[in-house]
């Protein structure tokens, strides 16, 4: 059986490799105000205009969940403050790799280049980065590129940067919102959805599924 090697196997960090913990940090902040059903709630709006931030012109990571955050708590009929946004972005480069993640990648590491394309800050993600246990060829920001993903701007930004095209690499993500659907527009045909229960199946987009890192490297036949 043939498997594609690329030059390149690109990653979304947050959620795909990080364990995104915003949920979390939402519920350490509004949990006394809001019973269950109202919490779920709360967590669905506060990703949806994450998102919806994202889509607009660039502005810092903090701004993003400062905006998303308020937006939210006003939906929700709850006060906000900007400390409680403070705090919760801060978190951010405190959040380690989940369980599977060190193993994979490092013995992926042995034989391809790892790239990192993330909607985060350059002051940010070396923190998160040190803790994934594998060199990277290179890890790219948000705030480098000018754009967060989805914008195809960013994965533009990844090509110019790597000197490749989306023939060139493999990209592995969580997300179709945030990763696989742009991957798909721009022309990536190697991808691989790591489904973390994050978002259902959409086999339009034509992807490799593995349920964890530790088996990525079987789809490169490694």
């Amino acid at each position: 059986m043939s498997h594609f090697r690329p030059k390149y196997v690109t990653f979304d960090c947050h959620g795909t490799l990080i364990n995104f913990q915003m949920a979390d940090a939402a519920r350490d902040h509004f949990g006394h105000l809001l019973d269950e059903p109202r919490m779920v709630e709360f967590i669905r709006n506060f990703q949806a205009y994450r998102l919806d931030e994202v889509l607009r012109d660039w502005k810092p990571y903090s701004e993003v969940v400062y905006k998303a955050l308020e937006r939210t708590c006003k939906r929700n009929n709850v006060s906000f403050r900007l400390e409680q946004a403070e705090e919760i972005y801060n978190r951010v480069p405190t959040w380690g790799p989940h369980a599977d993640v060190p193993e994979g990648l490092a013995k992926l590491a042995r034989h391809i280049p790892l790239v990192i394309l993330t909607n985060s800050m350059n002051a940010q993600i070396p923190k998160n980065v040190a803790k994934l246990g594998a060199p990277f060829h290179a890890v790219l920001t948000a705030e480098d590129a000018g754009a967060y993903k989805p914008h195809l701007q960013a994965f533009e930004y990844m090509f110019d940067t790597l000197g490749c095209g989306p023939e060139d690499i493999t990209h592995v993500s969580s997300s179709f919102r945030h990763d696989l659907m742009s991957a798909y527009d721009i022309g990536i045909k190697s991808k691989v959805w790591v489904n973390r229960g994050h978002e259902p199946a959409n086999p339009f987009y034509e992807y490799s599924e593995i349920p964890d890192i530790t088996r990525l490297p079987a789809v490169f036949g490694l």
